[in-house]
């Protein structure tokens, strides 16, 4: 992946002037210096004119990693090889990061291993009411279900202070 990075300032030339493809490599560089932790939380939106907009969960998101956006900025432009990023704005839009949260996580994952996820998610007192479901298809569905809603519940919980993004 570093390889592919590396040959982007040329690619940068050849295409100066479109604006959706820049955003689409600025995009993957978010992707890849942001991490799964901060990646959850913060996804990219748009860029206009060397400014990009990153959406974020919650408000506390969003004081955290504005303490981090001139680091975030040298990160950038680093792992792209040119200044294509100068000002970073943070907008609070909890539905914008569940929807890339959801599309994130259907794409790490097989539609079998997301399953076992979400089975793993499942409470003893989910379990319990389940049993009450005679039909097994549907009692499996039904488990299914719970499980997928606290996986995607898990990914848009506000973190907590020990999450250490401000070290």
């Amino acid at each position: 992946m570093q390889s592919v990075f590396r040959s982007l300032p040329q690619v940068f030339k050849d295409f100066e002037d479109n604006e959706a493809a820049n955003e689409a490599i600025v995009f993957a560089a978010w992707r890849r210096i942001s991490g799964d932790s901060l990646g959850s939380h913060a996804v990219p939106v748009s860029l206009e004119k060397k400014r990009l907009t990153i959406a974020v969960s919650s408000e506390t998101w969003k004081k955290q990693v504005e303490d981090l956006s001139g680091h975030m900025i040298f990160l950038l432009n680093a792992t792209l090889g040119c200044s294509l990023v100068t000002f970073i704005e943070f907008r609070v839009d909890a539905k914008a990061v569940k929807k890339e949260g959801r599309k994130a996580l259907a794409n790490r994952f097989s539609e079998a291993e997301y399953n076992e996820i979400a089975m793993k998610e499942i409470t003893a007192g989910i379990h319990l009411a389940a049993k009450a479901i005679t039909d097994k298809n549907l009692r499996n569905q039904f488990l299914l279900a719970a499980g997928s809603s606290l996986v995607r519940k898990a990914l848009s919980e506000p973190p907590a202070i020990a999450d250490g993004l401000t070290n």
